[in-house]
């Protein structure tokens, strides 16, 4: 389960937009490969009370990750679109992961 920090960039003192929440497994026998379900939701600014879900196999070493946007609440209507994930940063505590969200929304 992770419940980690938004940021506007990828230090703490860049400010807190939101959190990260929802759950990855291990989903590869041979290579660090993570199924995950994650819910951005928005605390600060413009999206305030907003939330954008994705789900998808994340090949954390891979340099650029393109994720599917599956949904979102507070945004009236159909919302899909997608994310891309980056890693700036990882060791065996933690790791600073750069997210471009792309999102429509009806």
């Amino acid at each position: 389960m992770i419940d980690d920090p938004l940021t506007l960039g990828p230090n703490m003192s860049s400010g807190i937009v939101g959190r990260a929440q929802g759950i990855y497994a291990s989903a590869d026998l041979k290579n660090l490969g993570l199924l995950m379900a994650i819910n951005f939701v928005f605390t600060e600014g413009k999206f305030n009370g907003k939330h954008a879900q994705r789900a998808r196999r994340n090949e954390v070493f891979s340099a650029v990750r393109e994720m599917p946007v599956v949904g979102g609440s507070g945004l009236s209507g159909s919302v899909h679109g997608y994310a891309r994930a980056k890693t700036h940063d990882i060791n065996f505590e933690a790791a600073v992961v750069e997210y471009n969200v792309h999102v429509l929304h009806y």
